[in-house]
């Protein structure tokens, strides 16, 4: 009895072990390929627990998603002015037809991507040989890239795969170049920067003298508008002089001559010559009066 259960365990074992080989899971980032005796015989691309012969068949799974492909070092293309530019650019695609793209690369994605580069850089170089740098700058960069895309994508195809970006990360002249072009540069922005400064040095001037005029016209007016006023004021003052004075001309002619004498004898060192009946000394000779 026991070794009857013994053989059970170990058929059942056997079964498990069977159906743990024929039986496989596909993501849904995947697709899966099975192969017996080294043919293609099924492609699955939906995701979800498939059987196979154990033995007779195996899986290769490849992935689903869009990858990318950067080049380490830019590549050198020629404009249609003869003018070398580095271009550093990158790819996005992805495998469509995981058994096209077996039978294609082998399922080598090295192989693949070898491939997508050729193409790309083949149609970058046709490309930017149609145009000068200032269109692959910035002039037409967008369509180059839709183009490139476009062409690739035809090539892409036959093995298989589909291209869905194709982008240009940076264009640069070479070194020797860039030199040259940045010294030219530095010249026009110095010539640009004196021209600027000529032109507000000239401008400056210009308001200065302005200025100085304007100056010169202001201080004009107000001395005139002050000689007006002082000479009215003079007036004023002398016609109020003369109204005061008027009214008592011998007190008038007593203040002047006092005015007189306090000029004539403000220092002792002053020495007055005059004739003692002069009129000059008329109030000290009548002070009774």
């Amino acid at each position: 009895m026991s070794g009857r259960l013994n053989f059970l365990a170990g058929l059942v074992a056997v079964a498990l072990l069977v159906l743990g080989t024929a039986l496989f899971t596909v993501d849904q980032r995947q697709f899966a390929l099975v192969f017996q005796l080294g043919e293609v015989k099924q492609a699955i691309a939906e995701p979800g627990l498939y059987f196979k012969l154990p033995m007779i068949q195996n899986v290769r799974l490849f992935d689903k998603r869009i990858l990318t492909l950067d080049n380490n070092e830019p590549e050198r293309f020629i404009t249609s002015e003869k003018k070398n530019v580095l271009v550093d650019s990158y790819i996005k695609w992805r495998i469509v037809d995981p058994k096209l793209y077996y039978i294609s690369v082998g399922g080598d994605e090295s192989r693949a991507r070898t491939r997508l580069i050729q193409t790309v850089n083949a149609g970058l170089r046709e490309e930017f040989g149609k145009r000068t740098v200032h269109d692959v700058i910035s002039g037409e960069r967008d369509k180059i890239m839709e183009q490139m895309r476009e062409k690739a994508d035809v090539d892409a195809r036959k093995i298989g795969v589909q291209i869905v970006d194709v982008r240009v990360k940076r264009v640069e002249l070479p070194t020797e170049v860039s030199e040259a072009v940045y010294r030219r540069m530095e010249a026009e922005r110095k010539r640009v920067a004196n021209e600027l400064r000529s032109e507000g040095s000239a401008e400056a001037e210009k308001i200065r003298a302005d200025a100085d005029r304007q100056r010169e016209i202001i201080i004009a007016n107000a001395y005139r508008d002050a000689q007006k006023i002082k000479g009215e004021g003079d007036a004023k003052s002398t016609a109020m002089y003369g109204e005061a004075f008027g009214k008592n001309p011998e007190f008038y002619a007593f203040y002047r001559s006092l005015e007189a004498y306090r000029s004539s004898f403000k220092s002792k060192s002053d020495i007055l010559v005059v004739e003692p009946n002069s009129d000059f000394f008329k109030y000290m000779k009548n002070i009774g009066r």
